[in-house]
């Protein structure tokens, strides 16, 4: 019997846990930190073996294969010592899709990938096809295919993930833009970043197809440098192309594969030039599996977006209050407060993974009034911005961020929360801080 290791218990982990006792592993998770009781339950549930508070190297050391969580990183002795001993250490993706015959929509990028996921697996639905949305967003892959295995996925995967592959090979894979982001994990070298990123196309063939961003100058510079053998499918927002997806008068037109369809830009039911890109992803992923073009033009004017992505909460007093805690690196705050066409009051801190703040510094000058710092340590932010910006609040908690915001903020304005940065300083994760955002305006 073949002997599975899952190091992290959570989402993940317990996912390929499930479906590793499904296929018949013996399996064991490890988690040096303290499993959720809800994880610990469907572990108990399902008579897998686990320890939390550890890694007890006996244990682990007699794996033929280890699963290692996306939050664990390589640079850990414990998966150094695995690797030198020759023990594959994989993702779950490459795990999960050893099992499964579905067509997989893979989506990765900087920016922009949850929604493009989400919309893309809309799209399909809608057309009625059997399609699960899961990976970097929602439920886990793994216990997907373990417990209802679809035909289609549309799945989020991050540069962490695609480095735990070897076979994993999306039929479809989409790259929605490179810019800098965690690289604390990447010897702080974006040029590793990027090769993670291209890795989503390493294993396709002349029959799969590569969705990307053609105004990207770091994925035009990756297309020259890594060697991909699937079809070629730009967007762009600023160059009519002769195949893929582009915009001229005020339409998106989309042809692939002989096929066409076009849709006036005013349908769209995001905001944002960004949105006009991941709109254009996920319709050439919907258009290549065969969604009737009619389906794509009702369904992108009924998508709703992805919580905690530029999310409007209330206006209150003329004053409006947007919770974009998924801008969680530089490039995702540069579209918040690009597409914001009031002064705004930014609530931005967090951990800070590496960021270069020069790239927003003439939105700031131009828009934002005030700067609400919030944040373990927020010496990165008052270094960048202090010179700029005259009023510069430090806080420690989302009460005192909101209730300073509420202060300065006048009739006109927005409060925008748009951090930048992780969350892992003072909250659980991205949502827990736009919740608490939500909670304490509704409080006001």
């Amino acid at each position: 019997m073949k002997r599975l290791v899952v190091l992290g218990g959570g989402e993940s982990g317990v996912g390929t846990a499930i479906l590793g006792k499904k296929e018949g592993y013996q399996v064991f998770v490890s988690d040096k930190g303290e499993i959720q009781p809800k994880y610990k339950e469907v572990l108990e549930h399902f008579e897998i073996e686990w320890e939390s508070g550890k890694h007890s190297g006996d244990r682990v050391f007699q794996a033929d294969v280890v699963m290692k969580s996306p939050g664990i990183p390589d640079r850990v002795p414990l998966v150094k010592q695995l690797k030198e001993k020759g023990i594959p250490v994989i993702s779950e993706m490459e795990f999960a899709s050893q099992f499964s015959e579905a067509t997989v929509i893979g989506i990765t990028g900087s920016n922009g990938k949850t929604t493009t996921t989400m919309l893309t697996h809309h799209l399909l639905k809608n057309g009625r096809l059997n399609v699960g949305l899961a990976g970097n967003i929602g439920d886990s892959y793994a216990k997907m295919v373990a417990e209802k295995d679809f035909d289609l996925y549309a799945l989020e995967i991050s540069s962490f993930q695609l480095d735990g592959i070897q076979q994993f090979k999306p039929h479809i894979a989409i790259l929605t833009n490179i810019t800098p982001d965690h690289l604390d994990r990447y010897d702080n070298q974006f040029e590793k970043y990027v090769a993670s990123k291209f890795r989503i196309t390493m294993n396709q063939t002349e029959n799969d197809f590569f969705i990307y961003d053609a105004d990207d100058p770091v994925i035009a510079e990756g297309l020259k440098k890594f060697p991909i053998q699937s079809k070629l499918v730009p967007f762009s927002i600023k160059q009519k192309l002769e195949t893929g997806a582009w915009i001229e008068d005020n339409k998106i037109i989309i042809e692939i594969e002989h096929k066409t369809l076009e849709m006036s830009t005013d349908i769209l039911a995001l905001e944002g030039q960004h949105n006009l890109k991941n709109t254009m992803a996920a319709s050439l992923a919907a258009l290549l599996v065969n969604v009737r073009k009619e389906t794509i033009r009702q369904s992108i004017q009924t998508f709703q977006g992805v919580p905690h992505r530029l999310e409007k909460v209330l206006k209150i007093n003329h004053v409006e209050y947007i919770n974009d805690s998924k801008a969680t690196n530089v490039n995702a705050t540069y579209y918040a407060l690009d597409g914001i066409k009031k002064p705004i009051v930014w609530i931005v801190g967090g951990v800070d993974k590496g960021n270069d703040y020069s790239e927003l510094m003439p939105l700031v000058r131009e828009k934002v009034k005030a700067i609400i710092c919030l944040g373990m340590d927020n010496t990165r932010i008052k270094d960048a911005f202090g010179n700029v910006i005259e009023l510069m609040v430090e806080t420690y908690s989302m009460q005192e961020a909101v209730k300073v915001a509420y202060k300065i903020a006048e009739r006109g304005d927005s409060v925008l929360l748009s951090p930048s940065c992780a969350s892992f300083d003072l909250f659980e994760n991205y949502e827990d801080r736009g919740n608490q955002f939500k909670e304490e305006i509704k409080r006001l």
